[in-house]
């Protein structure tokens, strides 16, 4: 939908909110909101796999040599993750991790 169509409907941005509450892009604030965003979706995408392997915190922590608490806490956003560490939770589960450096 363009700018256009949504100023028609009366609709606002995403992104007009998101700048009113943390700035623009490429400020501090800015910044560390979109960095807790990709822990965010990091978390739950985790989340979204366990549950399609259908494995509970406690069954994937034990593939993995770690605690249930430590993938609560992932799956939460509560935690930074290390890269090789998130290649082996989602080795648990199956999957492969790619990373994209835009």
């Amino acid at each position: 939908m363009t700018r256009e169509e949504m100023e028609r409907l009366q609709l606002t941005p995403i992104e007009d909110l998101i700048e009113e509450d943390f700035g623009k892009e490429g400020t501090p604030s800015r910044d560390q909101f979109d960095e807790r965003a990709q822990v965010f979706i990091i978390g739950e995408q985790l989340k979204a796999e366990r549950l399609k392997a259908g494995l509970t915190q406690e069954q994937l922590a034990e593939r993995i040599g770690t605690k249930k608490s430590y993938i609560s806490r992932v799956e939460n956003g509560r935690t930074d993750v290390q890269l090789s560490t998130l290649y082996k939770l989602f080795q648990g589960l199956g999957r492969r991790v790619s990373v994209t450096i835009l």
